[in-house]
């Protein structure tokens, strides 16, 4: 007997045979998990986590009794808390039943890899806090005003700042401190109002991370805020989307389970701090040095971060319940940076269009061009565009879904080593070369390589590669009648092209991309093309000068092979660029510069949101961007391409 086994984060999925354990049904569905004392239960590398309940986007029931009994050798490697959190070994837990397993960071083999930005930016540097180094007088039995009162003192007579507040927990260590720098003392200030951290002598660097909450991905940047560089950036899955892979079934799922807000909440904080501490450590800090995190997302992983009820946001009109920007105590969420660390929220714009939107645009500016028609594209899970200039800008989301980050595609996966990233065909003979993360050798038939799936950039490459060599006709339809053992009917009886064989991969088993796979990409394509068209419309505009791609992995997008498959409307391929992670920029950019967070606030206000889904025509136009690259729409910038496809 079968039963359906789902591995979170990578969403990977398929029935396995009943008694296998969970690490072979891991290697079977190429997913990744550290075991490196070989399956014998006593290293502990491969801990997973068993998640209860009824999923039902997978239209699954998983159950820790649908897993064999905890074993002994569990029980010595295993802690207690633990236990009673349904954590398992792979390697001892035998399937009995349909199971959603989550693997934790620390159990993956691959890295997560933040994609370098495609744009060099460079940030004003005025952080919202900042360091005063003071001398004050010793105290004396004439002068016995208390240490606080020494410090504001001493701190508004150097330099200016009056009325400074001193945040708890660091009132509490202030008499030692002060002391133990004989008097002298560089004192942390946030807005020039709270004393939110003191340290003995001089310090002159303090630190903030900036972060991008995706949907699918979590990007995070260290910064030096005392002379605005970048120390490390990291990332990782985002631990959501054991939950779901999407906004609305993580949604769905915190309604339809008692406890659904707060595993909402504590995954992504645990994951932030996750990132933190291994960040800090990597560049010989601690978590504790942190002073400052600028938060950005979309608005339904907003008020999943910040355990603001979500459910409002899965049903018209979408209201949020907050859209200001705001700033609380890190402690306050559980995040385990500086005890009196502020975490600084961007305002949502409307709707489904949150901070990363504003974070994008802060980053981009497309309000402060002058005649151009610009088009920013954030591409991710939940898509944001933006149309327009200073004049006047308009913005829309669209549910693109995970396909294009490498979720809901067969063997799609996070941007890692051993990720295809970059991927050609051949027009004439359909054969494949490609390039996988961490290798610059192109790969072809016949050359062994450490390929294990297909990411975002090589997701859209292969889809523009697979239409403009034939194999997949303007409606997304295999031809079957070519003649080549790449394409042929996998074991559903449904049409694929083979990437990498089965030999050359590995993973020891052919990677493909089948029907499915076109189908998702075309329902993300189609999502991101109307909602330009709708936002163009209202402009009253015909044409496009110039598109920027954001996104996590917007730096490897090939620009060329974006518009083969249909992303957006036609423009001239010069003007067209690939920028990286603008959200994250944004994110950096509001932690260094607090002036930036005025200007957010302000374009959040001033820019006009669209709600492009209650169209009249919406699914008229949908069905027309369903096709590669429209039904209906020209292409001048590339039709010497499209002409060459074999008819």
């Amino acid at each position: 007997m079968e039963y359906n086994v789902i591995f979170q984060p990578s969403g990977r999925r398929g029935k396995v045979e009943e008694g296998k354990t969970l690490l072979t049904a891991s290697h079977e569905l190429g997913v990744d998990i550290e075991a490196p004392c070989g399956a014998h239960k006593v290293c502990g590398k491969c801990k997973i986590k068993i998640e209860t309940g009824f999923f039902e986007k997978f239209n699954i029931d998983s159950q820790v009794g649908h897993l064999s009994p905890i074993t002994e050798e569990e029980k010595k490697i295993l802690k207690e808390k633990e236990i009673a959190e349904d954590y398992r070994l792979a390697c001892a837990s035998e399937i009995k039943g349909d199971i959603l397993v989550f693997v934790p960071e620390e159990s993956r083999k691959a890295d997560q890899v933040v994609l370098d930005t495609g744009k060099e930016r460079v940030f004003n540097l005025d952080p919202a806090v900042k360091n005063y180094f003071v001398k004050m007088p010793a105290a004396t039995l004439d002068d016995h005003r208390s240490d606080l009162n020494r410090l504001q003192d001493a701190i508004k007579e150097q330099y200016g700042l009056d009325n400074l507040s001193i945040d708890y927990f660091t009132l509490r260590e202030l008499p030692n401190i002060i002391r133990e720098g004989e008097w002298q003392v560089t004192a942390t200030v946030l807005y020039d109002r709270e004393i939110v951290d003191v340290k003995p002598g001089f310090s002159g660097n303090w630190y903030g991370i900036g972060i991008d909450v995706g949907t699918t991905t979590v990007a995070a940047y260290l910064c030096d805020m005392s002379n605005g560089q970048m120390l490390i950036k990291d990332g990782m899955m985002n631990p959501q989307v054991r939950y779901g892979e999407d906004v609305l079934s993580r949604i769905t799922y915190a309604m339809m389970n008692e406890d659904g807000r707060d595993k909402l909440h504590d995954a992504i904080i645990e994951g932030i701090n996750t990132l933190a501490e291994r960040m800090t450590e990597k560049v010989g800090l601690k978590a504790e040095d942190v002073v400052e995190i600028t938060l950005v997302f979309n608005t339904a992983m907003h008020h999943c971060l910040l355990n603001l009820e979500p459910k409002f946001m899965g049903r018209a009109p979408f209201a949020p319940a907050i859209s200001a920007p705001f700033d609380l105590k890190a402690r306050d969420l559980g995040i385990k940076i500086h005890k009196s660390a502020n975490v600084h929220v961007l305002p949502v714009e409307a709707g489904f269009v949150g901070p990363d939107n504003v974070s994008v645009l802060i980053a981009e500016e497309p309000y402060k061009q002058t005649e151009e028609i610009r088009l920013v594209i954030d591409i991710g899970t939940n898509g944001e565009i933006d149309l327009g200039n200073k004049n006047k800008l308009l913005s829309t989301s669209c549910a693109t879904g995970p396909a294009l980050e490498g979720a809901q595609i067969k063997f799609g996966m996070r941007a890692a080593p051993g990720a295809i990233e970059k991927l050609r065909i051949d027009p004439v003979t359909k054969e494949c070369t490609y390039r996988v993360i961490g290798d610059e050798k192109w790969y072809g038939r016949g050359e062994k390589s450490n390929t294990k799936g297909i990411c975002g950039s090589g997701i859209i490459d292969m889809v523009a590669e697979v239409f403009k060599a034939g194999i997949i006709n303007k409606t997304g339809r295999f031809n079957m009648k070519i003649e080549s053992d790449r394409i042929r009917r996998g074991e559903d009886g449904k049409p694929e092209y083979v990437m990498v064989f089965a030999d050359d991969s590995g993973i020891g088993k052919d990677i493909t991309v089948t029907q499915g796979d076109i189908r998702a990409v075309q329902l993300a394509k189609a999502a991101l093309y109307v909602g330009t068209k709708m936002l163009m419309r209202h402009l009253g505009v015909d044409k496009i000068d110039r598109v920027t791609l954001a996104g996590a992995f917007g730096s490897f997008i090939d620009k060329e092979s974006s518009m083969v498959i249909g992303l957006f409307p036609d423009c001239d391929l010069e003007k067209v660029a690939a920028v990286g992670n603008a959200a994250g920029d944004g994110a950096q950019a509001a932690l260094l510069d607090k002036g930036k967070r005025i200007e957010a606030r302000d374009v959040a206000r001033s820019v006009e949101f669209i709600e492009t889904a209650v169209e009249p025509d919406f699914q008229e136009r949908f069905a027309e961007a369903m096709a590669f690259p429209h039904g209906i729409d020209s292409f001048p910038s590339i039709q010497d391409i499209l002409d060459k496809i074999p008819k």
